[in-house]
């Protein structure tokens, strides 16, 4: 028996060092910053037009971190920004005029891409989901939950033309949203969906407004932009995207300065992404009003 105990104490010394080894891999500083650097090459390879690479780098964020939903969330957001791209979707033509928003098409999906887009949410929320079992307050699972509805809200509204779904998916997102910025305020990225939301609802007629708060969805145009500004000078992923929206905004108002300094720093960053020459050489056309 004596023998027997001793062989069983000596089998569990590699299975413990076994244990060991795997916390400290899962918990190594470098291998964070690893897949944070993935990442950050991801969304920029994304905003500078280069999606066979953002996508690269999202499967290499994967591969250091196969329990974090944020590389697979970082794949949902180049694909669907590829599919912006493909159908001329984010110009400001489409932004800067209600009546021109209203009156927008619907789009139909390359299918290959749509299957991508809707397995790199699902595996996102996957994940996500099984962090909050763990810790209903766990800041990541919070944040790709905004993020990932806040995908599913732009593919209803700005593809699909899916108005009411969309602002379902802004309601479920803005929830995550609050639930982590209460807990996590420098998560700064997460105020793209509020903000979003806001400015969009506060923008509707007040009739409009008054049945959206019925469903408990509120609109400020003011304090969305604030969120937004926010999400501009702080985030970190979608710093760019708030930045685009903030210079369709600049531009809705005839705010010409502001909205140049704001397309010259995209151009700037991105100079692989010819939409913002485009968008810049605009202003100075002939035709456009002036502004600021």
């Amino acid at each position: 028996m004596q023998r027997s105990h001793s062989k069983t104490r000596c089998g569990a010394i590699p299975a413990l060092a076994l244990a060991f080894l795997a916390a400290c891999f899962f918990s190594d500083p470098a291998r964070g910053q690893n897949v944070d650097k993935a990442l950050d090459s991801s969304y920029h390879a994304m905003y500078n037009l280069q999606f066979d690479e953002a996508l690269k780098k999202a499967d290499d964020a994967k591969a250091l971190a196969p329990d974090d939903p944020l590389p697979w969330m970082a794949q949902a957001c180049a694909v669907l920004f590829r599919e912006f791209d493909r159908l001329h979707i984010l110009n400001s033509e489409l932004f800067t005029s209600d009546q021109r928003f209203s009156s927008r098409s619907a789009h139909t999906w390359e299918k290959p891409s749509r299957k991508q887009f809707d397995d790199a949410l699902r595996r996102a929320e996957e994940l996500a989901q099984q962090r909050l079992e763990r810790d209903k307050n766990d800041a990541k699972g919070l944040f790709a939950m905004t993020i990932v509805n806040g995908l599913r809200a732009d593919d209803a509204a700005l593809i699909g033309k899916k108005n009411l779904t969309a602002l379902a998916y802004t309601k479920t997102a803005n929830g995550y949203a609050e639930r982590l910025l209460s807990r996590a305020p420098d998560y700064y990225d997460a105020y793209l969906a509020t903000g979003m939301g806001k400015y969009l609802i506060g923008g509707k007629p007040a009739p409009v407004r008054w049945v959206l708060r019925l469903g408990g969805l509120k609109g400020d145009q003011e304090e969305g932009l604030r969120e937004l500004r926010m999400a501009a000078e702080h985030g970190r992923y979608l710093k760019p995207f708030a930045t685009i929206l903030l210079a369709f905004d600049d531009l809705r108002h005839k705010h010409r300065v502001e909205a140049r300094k704001k397309l010259t720093w995209l151009s700037e960053q991105f100079p692989n992404n010819f939409h913002f020459p485009e968008e810049m050489a605009k202003l100075d056309h002939p035709a456009a009003e002036t502004g600021q």
